[in-house]
């Protein structure tokens, strides 16, 4: 079996396709209408697909923060079930990663540190609503963040 294509930036023809990516990897729809509501609210800054024969196999959005100016949060970030364990998820986090340092973007996430902290995200210096364990930025050393209104709740 070949492998998903390489990633791009998400077109509207892409979005079903998404919404169903993040019911099945999350096991629900709180991230799905976090996606939605970030769109509607203009807050997306990129969000890029992996597609496999003309379906949608890993999704990630970066979206702007409240503060600081210029930051951006790495949420949701999600990999098809049946693409797990191979690889995937950290290949495109490396290759999205890749594309923030180059634009010298500095990018937050709430996650697992054993996973983000392969693609270069430190641990414990992201003072925010979320607890100081799971916080990692990646091209700072970290500093105080204000997500949207979006994102309570998740």
């Amino acid at each position: 079996m070949s492998g998903p294509d390489s990633f791009r930036s998400a077109r509207e023809a892409d979005y079903g396709g998404i919404e169903a990516l993040l019911r099945a990897a999350f096991g629900g729809g709180a991230e799905a209408g976090l996606v939605r509501d970030l769109r509607a609210g203009g807050l997306i800054e990129s969000e890029l697909v992996m597609g496999f024969e003309g379906g949608v196999v890993a999704h990630l959005a970066l979206s702007r923060l409240v503060a600081p100016e210029g930051w951006l949060a790495l949420a949701p970030v999600a990999v098809a079930p049946e693409w797990h364990g191979r690889g995937l998820g950290s290949r495109f986090l490396a290759g999205a990663m890749k594309l923030a340092a180059i634009k010298a973007q500095v990018v937050v996430v709430v996650g697992r540190p054993a996973f983000y902290s392969r693609a270069g995200f430190v641990f414990g210096g992201v003072v925010s609503a979320y607890p100081a364990a799971v916080s990692g930025v990646f091209g700072a050393a970290g500093g105080a963040v204000v997500y949207p209104a979006v994102f309570e709740g998740i």
